[in-house]
């Protein structure tokens, strides 16, 4: 990659905090130097407070765009021109497109999760999901399966924040699709387990599992799960996260981390800011022989 970068390098970004764990600079950067392009992708670890300069910058240094995680995918919509439509309803966005001093604000997670499904040959159109979280991530998911054929699905979140969120996933889904949404509480267990018992595929969208909260889970007890039961946790650092060891003690044949889905959000992204297609089998290869 180093032969490529000079005077007419185009800059990309991600903007999140925590974010020094992040595989997307390998992701791009190896898709760049594959197809030739010369563009080069860098992590900057901002929070809200530093997000309207980090935004700034987007235009000042003439970026290409950049992509936005946690905690700043809702926070950052007031500082864009413009939302895609899938970005508006669903309130949150993960990646910024600049053309020319204008800052479109798209989210491709939705997408990235649905696709990382279909490439392991499980359809969950026409089925039940049992959802974690009502972030960012949350809401794409919850959003984009249920467009995408979702029958019925039951969102849980704590009761902080993200739950007056939960309750407008639960109102547009249930009036814009044909999907079943319904708000669950995660303080009531009896319910959370009620719920897994008749799923098709269980979502935890939340960061726990992730740094600050490695090693915690939302469900710790391998009996809530069955054999065929597809548990999801959107996390991918670590890569075996404490969900996905109980799942797997649970003997669970279909258990995932989040590394699927960030490959399939990414090669979306990547689309939009070079209007090129990412080499996805030879990202997925490097992606998935780290040894994280």
């Amino acid at each position: 990659m180093l032969n490529q970068l000079d005077g007419h390098t185009i800059l990309i970004g991600l903007m999140a905090y925590p974010i020094r764990h992040s595989m997307s600079p390998t992701m791009h950067n190896h898709s760049f130097e594959k197809l030739g392009l010369n563009y080069a992708y860098l992590a900057f670890e901002v929070d809200d407070k530093t997000l309207p300069k980090a935004i700034d910058s987007i235009r000042a240094l003439d970026m290409r765009g950049s992509n936005i995680s946690m905690p700043n995918k809702q926070t950052v919509i007031p500082l864009l021109d413009k939302l895609d439509p899938t970005a508006e309803m669903i309130g949150a966005v993960n990646t910024i497109v600049n053309d020319n001093g204008v800052l479109t604000g798209y989210t491709t997670d939705g997408v990235g999760f649905m696709q990382s499904l279909d490439d392991e040959n499980l359809n969950i159109r026409g089925q039940k999901m049992v959802l974690s979280g009502a972030g960012g991530a949350g809401t794409a998911i919850a959003i984009q399966a249920a467009f995408d054929g979702v029958k019925e699905m039951a969102i849980f979140n704590r009761d902080d924040e993200f739950l007056e969120n939960a309750q407008r996933n639960v109102d547009i889904i249930n009036e814009k699709t044909d999907c079943k949404a319904t708000l669950h509480h995660l303080e009531d267990q009896d319910d959370f387990k009620a719920q897994l018992a008749d799923a098709f595929i269980y979502c935890d969208s939340t960061s726990v599992g992730m740094n600050p909260l490695e090693g915690q889970t939302l469900i710790s007890d391998p009996s809530w799960f069955r054999k065929d039961l597809i548990v999801y946790d959107t996390v991918y650092a670590p890569r075996t996260t404490k969900l996905m060891e109980v799942a797997e003690a649970g003997h669970v044949d279909h258990v995932f981390n989040g590394l699927g889905m960030m490959l399939e959000q990414g090669a979306a992204a990547f689309k939009l800011w070079t209007g090129e297609d990412m080499p996805v089998d030879y990202i997925h290869d490097i992606l998935f022989s780290e040894d994280k």
